[in-house]
């Protein structure tokens, strides 16, 4: 298995973050990422890719309060997100 350099996964989940599919979260996520992403530790790497897998319309819910996230998918990256100010 091969490791993946520290600094090669932050671009990977900044660029994954704003293509996402759905101009929304593309937006959201991307500034998100842009903002976060760099100052992340490399556990907070790992739930942020982890979260990176839910779909987008789950996310979107989650994100404007819609549907309460899991508790399994709660965590300090995810409480980071959902306080993140988008500012077109």
């Amino acid at each position: 298995m091969t490791v993946e350099p520290i600094e090669i996964k932050r671009k990977r989940l900044i660029f994954r973050s704003g293509h996402r599919g759905t101009k929304e979260m593309d937006l959201f996520l991307g500034s998100f990422a842009a903002k976060n992403v760099p100052g992340f530790s490399p556990e907070e790497l790992a739930l942020y890719d982890d979260l990176l897998n839910e779909p987008d319309p789950d996310l979107y819910n989650w994100i404007t309060g819609k549907v309460s996230v899991p508790a399994h998918k709660t965590n300090s990256v995810v409480a980071l997100l959902l306080s993140h100010e988008f500012a077109a």
